[in-house]
């Protein structure tokens, strides 16, 4: 695709095969193309919303860099990135999207989803459990059953790196996940950071007092016979394993491919390929929704409602299930170590649009764009549901529109409006509400001259025509409407 994107833009041409070529590789989105059934219909304006939302964080300036690790100290707080992947496998980038950056901690929700694939949930969590901790990602303690709260903070990772292949070799074993990433990545970047990792006898997060933590932790969970049978004697290699792990780099641009295989239910979006099994997608973005953001979980929760998992590295890998995946990175942590323009966006997006887990109950009066509906379609399904509530004289149906905002004098392709089909059919509640609770136009005009007094003569619905009439006398205060004078 990139030798296709070359060439129409020096305005060479291309040849059969290669258009054939470029056509297979990417076969599931250009035939979603062709069939116009993209989740997200609108592509460009959902991206030009992503972009204003963009540059609305871009302008915070607040937090700081993480200092503890001197390879992540080194970055600009100035670097700010998003990328977005739809699950059908379109894309949008902007801003520092290809910048390598190491995953931290969003590793741990992947190595779980890895994991819970190839061992099951049941196995897992004889070990890990499943509850927020409600205290610090490296507190010291365990849950009530000696195991760790949850596989998002440190001991959870460190335990759930012990159960990653702990028969093959440590070369082997990173290499397992390495793959396994790629994969979930749809073969895009995924590398690893010497600098972050590369030091004497695991002093992978640079600054001892940091490893020392982890030492703790894993010390501790042995104490507590936390660990699975024969992976308590490997404790070192599995802090090895465990810091490697941390120190996988991606890009905005892999990372939201990661994202949006969640999102789609473990099947990578722009291959095709089924890398993870659905239960396990289920369970990881479960724990990621109450556990994924450190001490700022249940608030981010509550204000945001999609799954999440944060890292120090400023990385927020956001999912929006059945729809896309997100990677946003900026350095500037606030003080519970998350993104301070990666939060901010992300709360940003959900008061744009209706991505919040509970946006859409029933009688839900928010007035959030749905970018999985064209905007057109939504625009017909209001005229249609308010006029075949107006017809069928079902005042609530009609109550409820109008808390919601609609437009109670909107008409379809024939001028018709809802008070002319209330007044068709003799509902006298319904032209009454519309009348004097929404303030309508009295007498609009079908395509063919009608207004809704016609409707209701022609009908002899005199009850209605009575009132009508009573409604229009006033000429002064409907001055400029069309006046009764036409009728």
């Amino acid at each position: 695709m990139k030798y296709l994107h070359t060439a129409l833009q020096s305005g060479d041409t291309i040849d059969r095969d290669c258009f054939k070529k470029c056509v297979c590789e990417n076969i599931v989105l250009v035939g979603r193309a062709l069939k116009n059934k993209f989740v997200i219909p609108e592509w460009q304006f959902f991206c030009s919303v992503i972009k204003d939302l963009y540059t609305s964080a871009k302008s915070n300036s607040g937090g700081k860099v993480a200092n503890y690790i001197p390879q992540l100290s080194r970055f600009s707080p100035d670097l700010w990135g998003v990328a977005v992947c739809s699950i059908d496998g379109q894309r949008y980038m902007i801003g520092d999207t290809n910048v390598p950056f190491c995953l931290q901690s969003c590793s741990k929700a992947l190595t779980y989803a890895v994991g819970t694939t190839e061992m099951g949930s049941e196995y897992v969590h004889k070990y890990i459990g499943q509850e927020p901790s409600g205290r610090s990602f490296n507190e010291l303690s365990l849950d009530h059953n000696k195991k760790p709260h949850n596989p998002m903070i440190n001991a959870g990772g460190i335990l759930m790196a012990s159960m990653m292949k702990p028969n093959l070799s440590p070369a082997d074993r990173f290499d397992y996940i390495m793959k396994y990433l790629q994969r979930l990545a749809g073969g895009e970047f995924v590398g690893f950071s010497n600098a972050t990792s590369d030091s004497d006898n695991f002093r992978y997060l640079s600054e001892r007092d940091t490893a020392d933590r982890n030492f703790a932790l894993a010390y501790y969970m042995r104490e507590n016979n936390c660990f699975p049978p024969g992976a308590a004697a490997a404790l070192q290699e599995t802090l090895e394993h465990y810091f490697q792990l941390c120190s996988i780099e991606v890009t905005c641009e892999s990372g939201s491919v990661m994202a949006a295989t969640l999102a789609n239910g473990g099947i990578c979006p722009t291959t095709g390929e089924r890398v993870l099994d659905p239960d396990a997608v289920r369970n990881t973005l479960s724990l990621m929704h109450s556990c994924g953001m450190y001490d700022y979980s249940g608030h981010f929760a509550f204000k945001v409602g999609l799954p999440a998992k944060s890292g120090v590295s400023g990385a927020i890998l956001l999912v929006v299930p059945n729809v896309c995946g997100i990677m946003v990175w900026s350095p500037a942590l606030d003080n519970l170590g998350n993104s301070c323009r990666g939060v901010q966006f992300c709360t940003e997006l959900v008061d744009k649009f209706n991505f919040h887990n509970y946006d859409n109950l029933l009688h839900q009066t928010s007035q959030k764009l749905d970018p999985r509906r064209r905007r057109s379609d939504v625009k017909g399904r209001e005229v249609v549901n308010l006029l075949f509530s107006a017809a069928n004289g079902d005042v609530t149906a009609i109550r409820r529109y109008a808390v919601q905002g609609m437009n109670m004098s909107q008409a379809d392709y024939d001028g018709r409006t809802a008070l002319h089909l209330g007044a068709a059919e003799g509902h006298l509640d319904v032209v009454m509400f519309l009348i004097e609770r929404c303030n309508v136009n009295p007498w609009p005009r079908d395509r063919w001259g009608f207004t809704p007094l016609d409707d209701a003569k022609r009908f002899d619905h005199k009850d209605v025509a009575d009132y009508l009439e009573s409604k229009i006398t006033d000429k002064a205060h409907f001055k400029g409407d069309g006046g009764p004078e036409k009728t």
